[in-house]
């Protein structure tokens, strides 16, 4: 059976990715956590991942003998061993453009992600309203964020963001996540479809699991201490 490593599903957006994909498409597998102590070469979740895999990070893919990390590579993987679900869009153009905005999330976003750090069982509208009003950068990250998400919308029709459920959708649920926990405004276009990533069965069942874990981690929540 394949293996998934990852980080606490409360803080880790990329476990998140290819967790929800493989439970949204039905593809079985063993889950494997490892907590985030901290990223340090002396902590214990690095010196796990590195026996694992040579960036020393989460996720990390297990099929056999084969290790594949990072969550792009990760999907090319988990489309190519399982061509009947249908992880990308069929159409070539549409494929083409889901692995664009799947790799633009990869590489970009560094204001939200920065500013926003995933936290599902926190709701922080007020932190939220401050670093809408203090960071023209996550404004910037939130408004590309809504014209890509309106467009493929409309030109095909939803309900996710290529009609059916595809790695996109799994690739930016966390960014649903970020969105929701900090209040940060978007259209009612937008608003809809992040319910309907929400209700999706493998979103609902990290994010139970991830209210479940009751795992306080000071280094990803610097701000609760500050007065």
């Amino acid at each position: 059976m394949l293996k998934l490593y990852i980080g606490n599903k409360n803080y880790s957006s990329w476990s998140m990715r290819p967790w929800v994909a493989m439970t949204q498409a039905g593809i079985a597998f063993e889950e494997v956590c490892v907590r985030l102590d901290s990223f340090s070469a002396d902590s214990q979740f690095k010196q796990r991942m590195v026996g694992i895999n040579p960036a020393g990070k989460v996720p990390v893919l297990q099929d056999g003998e084969l290790i594949v990390w990072d969550t792009l590579a990760i999907g090319e993987t988990l489309a190519e061993s399982f061509p009947e679900k249908q992880l990308w869009p069929t159409d070539k153009a549409a494929r083409a453009l889901a692995r664009s905005i799947c790799a633009e999330m990869h590489s970009g976003f560094g204001a939200l992600r920065s500013h926003c750090p995933m936290n599902i069982e926190a709701l922080l509208p007020n932190r939220g309203a401050l670093i809408w009003r203090d960071h023209a950068g996550v404004r910037a990250d939130v408004q590309r964020i809504v014209v890509m998400w309106t467009e493929l919308l409309q030109s095909h029709g939803g309900p996710m963001l290529f009609g059916a459920f595809t790695l996109a959708d799994a690739y930016f649920a966390p960014v649903v996540m970020r969105l929701h926990t900090y209040a940060l405004p978007v259209p009612a276009l937008i608003s809809a479809y992040m319910e309907r990533v929400q209700a999706l069965p493998g979103v609902n069942a990290w994010v139970q699991a991830a209210l479940a874990e009751k795992d306080f981690l000071v280094f990803e929540e610097p701000y609760r201490l500050q007065a």
